[in-house]
């Protein structure tokens, strides 16, 4: 992905949000970082550059991004709220040793969704939790 800053620019605009320092700060932070950052992360990660930045900044920004599709929620535990960049249709995989977050890909055409047929789908979560590749060779 790209994330120079006229880049950035534009791509907000497309997403109907007013581009300003903070926004694209965190957009680029986010595209850089794919690691289903947490509001705590993301701030301590862009304090350095923004030294006025405040917590409820990073929550307002993050709100806006949801509203328009920029990024998505990533809740496996019901007390960690981490953001996805990435959109798209996938699975989360969540170390119950390191606590690292990955993604993974879904076959969309395999997955069998029954007794639902009547229901309006508004979101769909894969979630998967254990241990991971790099915990298992320790």
């Amino acid at each position: 992905m790209k994330t120079d800053v006229a880049w950035m620019k534009d791509y907000l605009k497309k997403h109907s949000i007013k581009p300003s320092t903070i926004r694209i700060k965190m957009l680029k932070y986010l595209m850089e970082n794919r690691i289903h950052p947490t509001v705590d992360e993301i701030y301590h990660a862009l304090l350095k550059d923004i030294p006025t930045l405040s917590k409820t900044s990073v929550y307002n920004t993050l709100d806006i991004f949801l509203k328009n599709g920029i990024v998505s929620l990533v809740t496996i535990e019901e007390k960690e709220t981490r953001y996805d960049i990435d959109t798209s249709l996938h699975g989360h995989f969540k170390c119950e040793s390191c606590g690292e977050v990955y993604d993974f890909q879904v076959n969309a055409e395999n997955l069998k969704e029954e007794g639902i047929e009547d229901f309006d789908v508004l979101d769909k979560k894969i979630y998967y939790s254990g241990i991971c590749e790099k915990c298992k060779k320790k």
